[in-house]
């Protein structure tokens, strides 16, 4: 999904359509509690993002209600968490990145990567996994080379 100039959000409000995205997926609905919770947020600061979310037109939301997202909301979470787990699985799969740090580093980049940058490590991921003869050698070697800096001869 492209986003245009008028639905750029702020990493800020990115989370809450994730986490919204997350909760909604596992329950149907979100609650201004959980996600509170979840983002270790006020409450106060919960209401002000989803006033700002509905206002964009990504949110169904009345005070004291369940949270759904809209379709043009759910298209946006989906950009949004196709884009951090194409991070996470990059430092996880290729980079041999422990999978709390790769977690919290898909976190903070996930917001600024363009599209582009996602689709090409997608695009490597994809190519190094399909490899004639398989990618494990290629990725047990670079994670020795990582630890050592020496290449393997």
């Amino acid at each position: 999904m492209k986003r245009d100039a008028a639905m750029q959000l702020s990493a800020s409000l990115e989370d809450y359509l994730e986490v919204i995205s997350h909760i909604v997926a596992e329950k149907k609905v979100a609650r201004a509690k959980e996600i509170s919770s979840r983002l270790k947020v006020s409450r106060s600061s919960v209401t002000e993002a989803f006033r700002a979310l509905a206002k964009k037109g990504l949110i169904n939301y009345a005070p004291y209600e369940v949270i759904t997202l809209t379709p043009k909301g759910q298209l946006v979470a989906q950009d949004i968490i196709r884009r951090h787990d194409a991070l996470k699985s990059f430092f996880v799969k290729i980079l041999a990145v422990d999978e709390k740090l790769a977690e919290k580093g898909a976190c903070k980049i996930e917001h600024a990567a363009p599209r582009e940058i996602i689709d090409r490590l997608t695009y490597f991921i994809e190519y190094i996994e399909n490899l004639p003869g398989g990618s494990s050698d290629l990725l047990n070697n670079f994670n020795k080379f990582c630890k050592t800096r020496k290449i393997k001869e």
